[in-house]
């Protein structure tokens, strides 16, 4: 991405962000520690759509994230970023962490979400909710031995591989070391965040919009029962897998993501 990133202000801290393509907005919620995890996909989309890609309150160049953080405060931030951009209804796609971000957006701010894209949504308030705060719970514990950076090393050395910190920059440039420059924000914001967040089919039932839920076929134990999870939630959500795919779809399979998204969207337009 060659565009210049500016802060934009939203309630008590300002975002950086760039605009750019041309077409329907679609806004591109960050995930957690990767700033720039979902870049490979915007790049892919300026062809078609206005592209709106920010970094989350405590990454990269936006303002620190204060304690403690919510899912709902970073929708609320989006849904202002937004309305800051004088964008009305988005398209908005999230992922894993994101995901939540962008499901709370669509039930707090319904009128900036034309279409909803939940990509490998988080397995909290799933069938493997239990084994999933305990992995957190564990990796919370590393943090605190260890520190933020080094419990940052060991966790992408087991998810990805070893040679994790090659496979980040071949697909973003620099962006191993804005990884553990932001752990702190993943281990102290993001993930009390998310395990406290509260969401239950009561408040999936005020989101409107279409939704479609992407699926990596190769995502692990801890996420079986998320599909009848969103299925529950959503009834009317679309839903597709990418079969050779695991959990970091967006980073590892940004092509084949396109490929299931282009023709939802195109079934929405928001003109």
């Amino acid at each position: 991405m060659h565009e210049q990133m500016a802060r934009v202000a939203v309630d008590g801290a300002e975002l950086e962000t760039a605009v750019f393509g041309s077409g329907d907005p679609i806004a591109l919620v960050p995930t957690a520690l990767t700033a720039d995890e979902l870049l490979p996909l915007a790049e892919r989309l300026r062809a078609r759509f206005q592209v709106v890609h920010y970094h989350r309150r405590g990454y990269a160049g936006s303002s620190p994230a204060t304690l403690p953080g919510s899912v709902a405060r970073d929708a609320a931030d989006c849904a202002q970023l937004l309305s800051a951009l004088a964008v009305g209804s988005a398209h908005v796609v999230g992922v894993s962490y994101s995901a939540a971000v962008a499901l709370q957006l669509a039930v707090d701010h319904p009128d900036a979400v034309g279409t909803l894209t939940l990509v490998e949504p988080p397995p909290v308030h799933g069938p493997r909710d239990a084994a999933f705060r305990a992995a957190n719970a564990e990796l919370l514990r590393d943090r605190q031995a260890r520190g933020a950076e080094a419990a940052a090393d060991r966790f992408l050395a087991r998810t990805m591989g070893p040679a994790w910190r090659d496979q980040l920059d071949a697909v973003v440039p620099g962006s191993w070391a804005q990884a553990l420059s932001d752990s702190s924000t993943f281990f102290d914001v993001d993930i009390p965040a998310l395990l406290d967040w509260p969401f239950d089919v009561t408040a999936a039932s005020r989101v409107r919009c279409p939704v479609l839920h992407v699926t990596g076929g190769q995502h692990g134990p801890l996420f079986q029962g998320i599909d009848e999870l969103i299925h529950t939630w959503l009834p009317h959500a679309e839903q597709v897998t990418i079969a050779d795919a695991g959990h970091d779809v967006a980073l590892t399979h940004p092509d084949a993501l396109v490929h299931v998204l282009m023709p939802f969207l195109d079934r929405y337009p928001l003109g």
